[in-house]
């Protein structure tokens, strides 16, 4: 716990830009308050999120969205660079998420859920847990970057929905009330403009702040607020086992 005290950094690591802003970008404006640091990650570039424009133009819009939703609280972004649906588990992608953990040096990880609805997510999730686990493996020597200790915190988000590729539901084991945060996460969301023309155009989903605010008021129901998120934290060997989250966050924290 005195490693959390002195460093206290949190690193998202999400698929797509705007993935944080639906899933958790209300505990991490909590964290910030709390005086941590924050970075906001995707494996992917968002490159295929337009009908209009060409992949180059779109992917350059994105990546900037993505660096003015994250200064909304004070927050980084990074980008792996991947293509938008080749987010993939190999070598140099694991690579480049190492590398991304070693820069950071995180305590503390947010990912996808490891059953979601599309397979960047979940590859994204495979990513964030092998970078985790192998980000202090000295073993694995990549130019610029040290390898540190102790492994992070890891936990899983809500998938898209609250449900798995099958349909059947995911149920988080706590949530974070974020109700005293939630314009701030609209706010973030209404930074990637780009993306509702998108989305109206490809999967018929207008209202885009609503969808965000219709899901993450489903979560606050379990727990009786306007608005939550929902984790399952990973407890598998190697990581630690206390609730980092729910140290940091306890008022705002309400197990299922």
């Amino acid at each position: 716990m005195d490693h959390i005290k002195k460093n206290k950094k949190v690193l998202s690591l999400l698929a797509h830009p705007d993935d944080a802003e639906f899933l958790c970008a209300g505990t991490l404006a909590l964290l910030q308050q709390k005086g941590w640091e924050v970075h906001i990650a995707t494996t992917a570039n968002g490159n295929c999120g337009s009908s209009e424009l060409n992949a180059e133009a779109i992917r350059q819009i994105r990546y900037d969205e993505g660096i003015n939703a994250a200064k909304i609280i004070n927050a980084s972004y990074h980008s792996l660079n991947c293509d938008d649906i080749f987010v993939l588990y190999d070598r140099p992608t694991i690579r480049k998420a190492i590398a991304l953990f070693r820069r950071v040096q995180p305590d503390l990880v947010l990912t996808h859920n490891p059953t979601d609805y599309m397979l960047d997510h979940e590859i994204t999730s495979q990513l964030a847990q092998t970078a985790s686990f192998c980000c202090g493996m000295k073993n694995i020597e990549i130019d610029g970057v040290d390898p540190f200790e102790p492994t992070p915190y890891l936990y899983y988000l809500d998938p898209i929905e609250g449900k798995d590729r099958f349909g059947q539901e995911v149920p988080p084991t706590f949530l974070i009330d974020i109700s005293s945060v939630i314009d701030t996460k609209e706010k973030m969301l209404c930074a990637h403009a780009s993306q509702r023309e998108w989305l109206m155009n490809h999967q018929g989903m207008d209202e885009y702040t609503q969808a965000m605010r219709h899901f993450s008021g489903q979560q606050g129901k379990r727990i009786h607020c306007d608005y939550a998120e929902g984790f399952r934290q990973h407890l598998g060997h190697g990581y630690r086992q206390d609730n980092i989250l729910k140290t940091e966050l306890n008022k705002f924290t309400h197990n299922i």
